[in-house]
């Protein structure tokens, strides 16, 4: 190619010379094939990851053009060598007449209509190549590939960069897929196929495609279609791979311009990568190359280019970040130490070129970097300012210092030059952007001292012009990575500048997540309750913070995430046996966490239990001093319960809070707790939302009676109250709600309630509370005490009753039949049915149950075992007369 000769001469002088190198075996292949998926594993940071961040990174505003020319060079081209085959001069003929002539230019795009004719020009490649178009989708690629050479908006060109060569990525992969299709016949080939597995159809269509490439004649589309279709090179020779990656190599050296030869050597590593990243030769060339052609940058063609589209110098380095990156990732990628030390030396004799040492520091492994960090920083010292600030270059190594550590002896000094540097960056964008990389590194090597130091430096310069405004998610940045490195939060609340530091989030939501985040490394990594008042302080500050935030508009699963890290802190402060300091955090907290419910719930929970501590704590002489503190807990929670808006938490917290009064003697205390509860109940609506959907509140109605009526044993009948009378208040309040319509919760609950009527009718009650006297004591077994019980027994029954005969019709039957086994199994468990009469009424339900075939068979066949089990029982003879009077009845 260098010599002169015509390259159509040289493909075809190859085709006519069958002798290619010795066939590499099988063996050796499948070892080759192990040795590249070792070399490239997950630790290799894929093109895909770069290629969002060059689109967003580089943009323009300037207008961009399209200038597709399709025409033929004809009467421009050699005749072609005798060597040539007549069918590969024929199809060279048809990709010179293809729309000959044609030339279409697209003035004044935008960005965006850019970047959408670059897309239609790849759905155009896909649909020709559908359509068997083959040289129509050659033609559009070379077309494509041509605009690589244009540097007219230059700030645009690593984006063009990245759309182009999709196209291309995506043309080889076609020309690929078809030869390998080719080879399908009468088998496929094997992954790990050499040159003499693809037979002779195949190797001549791949031969026309790089004959149709070697009549390119511009150097940079020929160059980057061939190495588009590098991985085809495996079909021919098997050292095809190998011998193209060093022809391309040197051939790049002929492109001018800088900036385009150092993609084209890009794209060129990163096919080579991704077809033969054994090969390492052809990447340290293209880097060594690379070296050498940093001088053109600052050549007059070059500085004249800038000054015509007014680049400043330090925004054209720039350009060459993503390519110069990619290349010393590919070369550097597990490279041994030697060479990256040759690389660090040739820098060096480069005059420490700035741009460089940027991209050798982003390139090359953090752990090598971080062992040489002064040599790097005298490096950096003596770089030129002028073309690449060094502040960027202390970002790049500040970097790689927060994933490896230097040697300790250095770490200071090496903070201390950086920080020189840093420090003095009068753009507070470009401040932030350095030191938010350095705080890592402070925070794992040293103390709060220092870290207290680096957080005043950052407040100092984002403070003028609230320029902190603009630099939000770098402020936050340093804040994620302090939290991590402090798990003490006394350490943490004790630096002096750390809560001025917070307090430069102005902006609501992005102060409220910072706050988040605090509060759930401190949920996770404080192990032990703490009072100590610079934490309680801080964390209150932190958490009202959150609080405060919470308006008509915020969605309730923030106000959930809200109230549990709130709830978390709460849970973590404790007083030990000092209950009054703790009961007045509860009184503060209640006041500044008032809009979160789910917060006010737990604090009165927390109350709850702080009252039953205090009583098995605070002993013998204190036992006064226990009730009033007793009492207090009782009014907070007594006073706060009315501000919920749930009905069934103010129901329920209403239960805990007098049976927590109840278990202290506060009897008074209890009873208005209860009383509370039951005035409570007509208040209850038929529906209630549950996660946004509305659900019956029957249920949850009648666990709650439940719950309360278990709860009233226990609780003693007021003096100057009649007998009983919680227990006639909660059946009047069931009386009189509105249930829903066809519904038996009324009736429920007066089943429910014959279980409690009949326990306190006991001589001993099932359970009682310790220095509470129940009504078992107060009451003696007094017969008029039975009496007033068997009567609202009898009352309660004949309300069950009625509503069964209500029952009756077609629709009601398997109600009725569900409530009258239900009644039944009352009457077996709890009432006396040695009295004929409410014997008889027992056998009447069991038939009325079984009557319509709509009782569980399976439940009933239990259910007279058992009766016939207790019968055998001396005092229980009765029983055996009943059972003789129950049948079973299938269902009709």
């Amino acid at each position: 190619m260098l010599d002169g000769t015509d390259p159509l001469s040289l493909f075809a002088a190859a085709s006519e010379t069958p002798t290619l190198p010795h066939s590499i075996s099988a063996g050796e292949l499948g070892r080759k094939r192990r040795e590249k998926e070792e070399e490239v594993g997950s630790d290799f940071e894929p093109w895909s990851s770069k290629r969002g961040e060059i689109l967003s990174r580089f943009t323009t505003t300037e207008k961009l053009s399209i200038n597709l020319f399709m025409g033929s060079d004809k009467s421009k081209a050699s005749s072609p060598s005798s060597a040539v085959s007549e069918k590969v001069r024929t199809r060279l003929e048809e990709l010179d007449d293809l729309e000959e002539g044609s030339q279409r230019e697209l003035l004044n795009l935008s960005q965006q209509d850019y970047v959408n004719r670059i897309e239609e020009l790849n759905q155009s490649l896909k649909e020709a190549w559908g359509s068997d178009q083959k040289v129509k989708a050659l033609k559009i690629v070379i077309q494509c590939s041509k605009l690589l050479s244009d540097t007219s908006v230059i700030q645009f060109y690593p984006s063009k960069f990245v759309l182009i060569t999709d196209i291309l990525d995506t043309f080889g992969g076609l020309v690929y897929d078809r030869i390998w299709s080719m080879c399908a016949d009468p088998h496929p080939l094997p992954e790990s196929f050499s040159a003499d597995d693809v037979n002779d159809t195949a190797k001549e269509t791949c031969l026309n495609w790089f004959f149709k490439i070697a009549s390119i004649r511009e150097l940079v589309p020929r160059l980057y279609v061939e190495a588009a279709l590098l991985k085809c090179n495996r079909f021919l020779t098997n050292s095809g791979i190998q011998e193209t990656l060093q022809r391309l190599t040197a051939m790049i050296r002929g492109i001018g311009d800088p900036l385009v030869a150092v993609y084209t050597r890009a794209y060129l590593c990163r096919v080579g990568m991704e077809v033969a990243p054994h090969l390492k030769d052809s990447l340290n060339k293209n880097f060594f190359d690379l070296l050498a052609s940093f001088r053109q940058i600052h050549g007059e063609s070059v500085q004249n280019q800038l000054a015509q589209q007014r680049v400043e110098i330090p925004i054209y380095l720039t350009l060459y970040s993503p390519a110069i990156h990619w290349i010393l990732q590919c070369v550097a990628y597990r490279a041994p130490e030697v060479l990256l030390t040759e690389m660090m030396d040739r820098c060096k004799k480069l005059g420490n070129n700035a741009l460089l040492l940027n991209s050798v520091m982003w390139a090359f492994r953090a752990e090598f970097v971080a062992m040489r960090a002064t040599d790097f920083i005298g490096m950096i010292k003596d770089c030129d300012e002028a073309g690449f600030p060094k502040h960027l270059l202390f970002a790049s190594l500040g970097r790689s210092l927060s994933c490896a550590d230097p040697p300790e002896s250095e770490r200071l000094s090496i903070l201390n030059e950086a920080w020189k540097v840093v420090t003095k960056v009068r753009s507070p964008r470009d401040y932030i952007n350095c030191a938010e990389i350095w705080v890592e590194f402070t925070c794992r090597h040293f103390t709060k001292r220092e870290v207290n130091t680096v957080l005043a430096d950052i407040i100092k310069h984002m403070t003028p012009d609230r320029a902190f405004e603009d630099a939000y998610p770098q402020l936050q940045s340093v804040i994620k990575k302090i939290l991590p490195h402090f798990h003490d939060f006394s350490v943490l609340f004790s630096m002096e500048k750390f809560l001025p530091f917070l307090d430069m989030f102005q902006k609501d939501s992005v102060r409220v997540e910072v706050c988040k985040s605090i509060m759930e490394v401190f949920i996770k990594h404080q192990q032990e309750a703490t009072r100590d008042p610079v934490i309680l302080n801080a964390l209150l500050h932190i958490c009202k913070t959150m609080h405060d935030s919470v308006n008509a508009l915020t969605l309730d699963d923030e106000k959930r995430s809200l109230s549990l890290l709130i709830n978390g802190f709460i849970r973590m402060v404790s007083f030990g046996r000092d209950f009054e300091q703790q009961l007045s955090f509860c009184v503060e907290a209640r006041a500044t966490f008032c809009n979160l419910e789910p917060v006010i719930i737990h604090l009165i929970h927390t109350v709850n239990q702080l009252a039953m501590e205090t009583r098995c704590v605070m002993k013998g002489n204190h036992s006064r001093k226990t009730a009033a503190f007793v009492r207090a807990c009782a009014a907070y929670s007594f006073i706060t319960i009315p501000s919920l808006t749930s009905i069934f938490s103010r129901l329920n917290l209403y239960l805990l809070s007098g049976q927590v009064a109840l278990a202290n003697q506060c009897l008074s205390q209890a009873d208005a707790f209860l009383k509370a509860a039951v005035s409570l109940l007509p208040e209850v609506p038929r529906t209630i939302s549950i996660e946004g959907k509305q659900r019956s509140s029957e249920p949850f109605l009648l666990d709650f009676i439940n719950n309360f009526l278990s709860t009233l044993l226990v609780v003693p009948d007021h003096p100057e109250q009649g007998v009983l009378y919680l227990v006639r208040g909660l059946l009047n309040m069931v009386q009189d709600y509105t249930w829903e319509d066809n519904s038996d919760a009324k009736i429920r609950v007066y089943i429910s309630a014959l279980p409690l009527l009949a326990a306190m009718s006991q001589e001993s009650y099932l359970y009682t509370i310790p220095k509470v006297d129940s009504n078992e004591t107060l009451y003696g077994g007094d017969p008029k005490f039975i009496a007033e019980i068997n009567k609202l027994c009898e009352t309660l029954i004949a309300q069950v009753l009625d509503h069964l005969k209500g029952l009756g019709r077609d629709e009601g039957v398997r109600r009725q039949g569900s409530l009258a086994f239900s009644l039944f199994g009352c009457l077996l468990a709890h009432g006396d049915l040695r009295n004929n009469k409410l014997n008889q009424l027992a056998v009447n339900l069991w038939n009325l149950s079984h009557k319509h075939g709509f009782c569980d068979t399976r439940t009933s066949v239990r259910t007279l075992e058992y009766i016939k089990h207790q019968a055998q029982q001396a005092d229980l003879s009765h029983l055996s007369d009943m059972t003789a009077r129950l049948s079973l009845q299938s269902r009709a």
